[in-house]
């Protein structure tokens, strides 16, 4: 499936920037897959205004491939979504493993109707460069791809600017999600996406929880023989946006209508370090983001979109003292929360 074969308003969706939350994976106590409880969080994120579904991703879990749940979980979404809205929605799935698996996982994606795959290169770290990208391009054959600058504390792999400009230079890439929560990796992206000449084919999404609102609002100004080309985050695939979605949508919003300005109010600038402080928490910044997934069940079983915290790993969980600091957060930026909206909706997602 070649990108010139997507449906033109989602191509476009893509192209022009969007709100992809990724999907969470709810589970009853027996660590089965409640599917009265997903549907609701697919209906949630619809209702909330997301312009996309980010599905069999790292906040899905990827050990739903080690159990059997990553086709179910995929054409669940993509069902309950055709259910329930007829605009157009860009569907993401997540791909992972080695080359053989991820081109299974391609086409498993496509034949249910996804739009593109999310290309996670976690299992390719002992792997050059070159190897990565021969990678790339075999899975790139089945899919159209959005590259995956996952940061390195959560099994991601540290790449170079000259990295990134070989996989922007990849025909089937359309999107890349930038989520190495690291300035000077970012710019790297940025710098190879310009230097493969790809900036009006291949969109750039901000994955940066640590900083988003900045990421959509902000121009970057890329220099190169003394040409200055200056481009700007078209959306973001985030994990944080699975909660408070609404919410999100809404900053989205406005940080996109900030651009191209001569100038950005104070209160949105500093609007970023409020949304960050609300990820440090979620996303279990102290302790090396060990409970990521567990903190945004958290928010999600608070507002009765989760009946518990559960992961497929027994293991995982909120780490300790995570608990008071989404406490802390929750009071502190409660203005943030889209509480009231999950809360006069949410008997019509779960029905």
């Amino acid at each position: 499936m070649h990108h010139s074969q997507i449906n033109s308003d989602i191509r476009n969706l893509i192209t022009e920037g969007t709100v992809i939350p990724a999907h969470p994976l709810a589970l009853t106590a027996a660590r089965q897959l409640d599917k009265t409880h997903q549907r609701a969080l697919t209906r949630y994120y619809i209702d909330a205004g997301s312009g996309g579904l980010a599905v069999g991703v790292h906040t899905t879990q990827f050990a739903i491939r080690d159990v059997g749940l990553y086709r179910p979980v995929l054409e669940f979404a993509a069902e309950t979504a055709a259910s329930w809205t007829k605009r157009p929605l860009a569907m993401v799935a997540g791909l992972a493993g080695p080359t053989r698996q991820a081109v299974t996982e391609a086409r498993t994606a496509r034949d249910i109707g996804y739009h593109a795959g999310l290309l996670s290169l976690a299992a390719m770290k002992s792997a050059s460069e070159d190897e990565i990208i021969a990678h790339c391009t075999t899975v790139a054959a089945e899919i159209p791809l959005v590259g995956f600058y996952l940061q390195p504390a959560v099994g991601g792999v540290i790449l170079s600017a000259r990295f990134w400009q070989r996989f922007a230079s990849i025909d089937n890439v359309i999107a890349i999600k930038i989520a190495p929560f690291n300035r000077y990796r970012t710019l790297d992206v940025l710098r190879g996406v310009a230097a493969a000449g790809a900036l009006d084919r291949v969109a750039l999404y901000t994955g940066n929880d640590d900083h988003i609102l900045l990421d959509l609002m902000l121009p970057f100004d890329l220099r190169d023989n003394g040409v200055t080309t200056r481009t700007y985050f078209k959306g973001g695939l985030l994990g944080h946006w699975s909660v408070w979605t609404a919410s999100a949508i809404k900053q989205f919003e406005r940080c996109k209508a900030a651009r191209h300005k001569d100038s950005v109010p104070a209160d949105l600038l500093a609007l970023d370090a409020r949304v960050t402080d609300c990820n440090s928490a979620f996303f279990d910044v102290a302790n090396n983001f060990h409970g990521c997934i567990a903190g945004c069940h958290e928010v999600l079983r608070r507002q009765g979109l989760m009946q518990g915290l559960w992961c497929l790993d027994p293991d995982e969980g909120l780490s300790p003292g995570q608990k008071e600091e989404i406490d802390r957060v929750y009071r502190a930026h409660a203005d943030l929360s889209d509480d009231a909206f999950v809360a006069a909706n949410r008997d019509k997602w779960l029905a």
